[in-house]
């Protein structure tokens, strides 16, 4: 089992920048996928940006060029470093691990941090 906790999150203003981290406890041989989503406040869960084992990575439209997902194999960390954030980018933030196997994919979520970006 993996037990996920993400930290970084906090109050910012416009412009500014933060980075989450998400540790990963346990392991699971499975895993081929990382990522970070959000749900901003009356909006549904959406996909910010996630990282395969082999380094693929992918972003959401709206963060591209602003937003770098990271990871650290020795450390079973991934990390978003998140610049020139703009109020739209207030949501709680979830960090999820995919996993699957020859029956079924599964994922693993942490519990989320909140980012808020206001004047």
């Amino acid at each position: 089992q993996v037990q996920l906790m993400e930290s970084g999150g906090a109050l910012v203003q416009p412009g500014g920048s933060l980075r989450l981290s998400c540790a990963a406890s346990g392991s699971d041989a499975n895993i081929y996928r990382m990522g970070w989503y959000r749900r901003a406040p009356g909006k549904q869960r959406e996909l910010v940006a996630d990282i395969t084992n082999g380094g693929s990575t992918n972003y959401a439209d709206s963060v591209k060029a602003r937003f770098t997902i990271s990871r650290d194999s020795a450390k079973n960390t991934v990390y978003l470093q998140m610049n020139s954030l703009i109020p739209e980018d207030t949501a709680v933030y979830y960090c999820n691990f995919r996993a699957g196997n020859i029956l079924r994919n599964y994922d693993y979520w942490g519990q989320g941090t909140q980012v808020t970006v206001s004047s």
